[in-house]
């Protein structure tokens, strides 16, 4: 009867050393055809993108909003000329121009009155509206009942949000006027000062085949990084993991990134944004708004850019995208820095990134922010009956006021 002998204790560490070393090349090869993988399908997808970028899904009617503080430099080298082209490409029938610009100490009146010029050699409809009041002059201004906050020093000072929410509202005037007497668009675009072109707002409009309560590009001021984490939730309502590719913390946002797809979110900006026109018009049209002044004391904000798509029951409904394949910059410099020859993402990119966000979600939380935040809203509702806030997950631990060059932190 043959005998096993036992192994030696040399013996099994060769064998566990020899298991860990097929694991460890197993992991190797695993992570490297994983990055391969997804770095093909983000390839296709941006491909996709771009050659149906080139025709709207109909002929469609655009009204067109935008807000602009000191910004002469990127409206004088590419905002002026992408709206002009814009509204070839659209069609000077079937667009409707509206800006609101406040308080510029730069050139941006005399730049916009080039616009005003321009589309109007083309019979664009329009009104740009070119306002004398600073923020000095609004913070001198006698304290209003709303929008206004009693800060830590005891005085009155004037709220960011609400004061951004006011104009968002005045650039919107005009769509509600036409729609009063019959007057109808498709869409409403959203330009923020960002370096854009017209394929990029063709692509936008197309995200999810035009099914959507709202449709985000990506923008960019110093890239990799993305730019407006304060209006960004993933479909989870949590912020950012990574402010880098593939940015987000919910599998759903995240697996949609990884394809290349358009990103389910609780909100977007961040840069350019579509909305349908009738969640801002009739009796029960939506405003843009910040929280409650008395809320706001708790030390909260949120943006109003978020709390619109909280407010909208279209979001729940139809969905809000953020579209990963149509990237805009805050210069020209970060625009050609996302539109590089031959792809945005290298290989490299993608593997780097997938760790890095992996890293962030296993070793960080956004559970504390949150909780900070839901407790403090939980405070204030319990002070009198029927407050309540639509947007927990819009609101940070913030407060923020106009100072005369802008705003500032409390």
């Amino acid at each position: 009867m043959p005998v096993t002998l036992p192994r030696s204790r040399f013996q099994r560490q060769l064998v566990s050393r020899s298991t860990i070393r097929k694991l460890i090349a197993a992991f190797i090869v695993w992570t490297i055809v994983e990055a391969q993988l997804i770095y093909y399908r983000v390839a296709h997808a941006e491909r996709d993108t771009q050659a149906q970028a080139t025709t709207l899904l109909k002929p469609t009617r655009v009204y067109i909003a935008s807000l602009h503080w000191n910004n002469a430099a990127i409206l004088r080298s590419d905002w002026n000329k992408a709206v002009v082209d814009l509204t070839k490409a659209l069609g000077a029938d079937n667009v409707f121009v509206s800006v609101y610009e406040s308080g510029s100490w730069d050139d941006s009146k005399g730049v916009l009155r080039e616009l005003d010029r321009d589309l109007g050699r083309l019979g664009v409809q329009r009104q740009i509206t070119l306002d004398k009041e600073t923020h000095q002059d609004a913070i001198d201004a006698p304290p209003a009942e709303h929008g206004w906050i009693t800060a830590p020093s005891g005085e009155k000072r004037l709220r960011r949000i609400p004061y951004l929410a006011g104009m968002r509202n005045l650039s919107l005037q005009p769509l509600l006027n036409m729609a009063e007497n019959g007057t109808t668009f498709d869409y409403v675009l959203f330009l923020g000062d960002v370096v854009f072109s017209v394929p990029d707002i063709v692509a936008l409009l197309n995200t999810n085949d035009g099914q959507y309560a709202a449709a985000c590009s990506l923008d960019f001021s110093k890239p990799p990084r993305f730019y407006d984490t304060f209006a960004l939730r993933d479909s989870g309502g949590h912020e950012y993991a990574t402010q880098t590719w593939p940015y987000f913390r919910s599998s759903n946002s995240r697996k949609a990134v990884l394809r290349g797809a358009p990103v389910p979110v609780s909100s977007c900006w961040n840069g350019i944004v579509a909305m349908h026109p009738s969640v801002f018009t009739g009796v029960q049209g939506l405003k843009f708004r910040g929280i409650d002044d008395t809320l706001a004391e708790y030390h909260l904000e949120g943006s109003e850019c978020c709390l619109i798509h909280a407010d909208n029951p279209a979001s729940r409904t139809r969905g809000v995208f953020l579209n990963p394949n149509v990237r805009v910059g805050y210069s020209r410099k970060a625009y050609d820095a996302v539109h590089p020859p031959g792809g945005w993402l290298s290989l490299s990119q993608v593997f780097s990134g997938l760790w890095k966000n992996r890293v962030a979600r296993w070793l960080t939380t956004p559970l504390l922010k949150e909780l900070q935040v839901r407790w403090r809203i939980r405070k204030w509702a319990e002070k009198a009956e029927g407050r309540k806030e639509p947007g927990p997950f819009c609101l940070i631990n913030e407060m923020q006021v106009i100072v005369h060059n802008g705003w500032a932190h409390l």
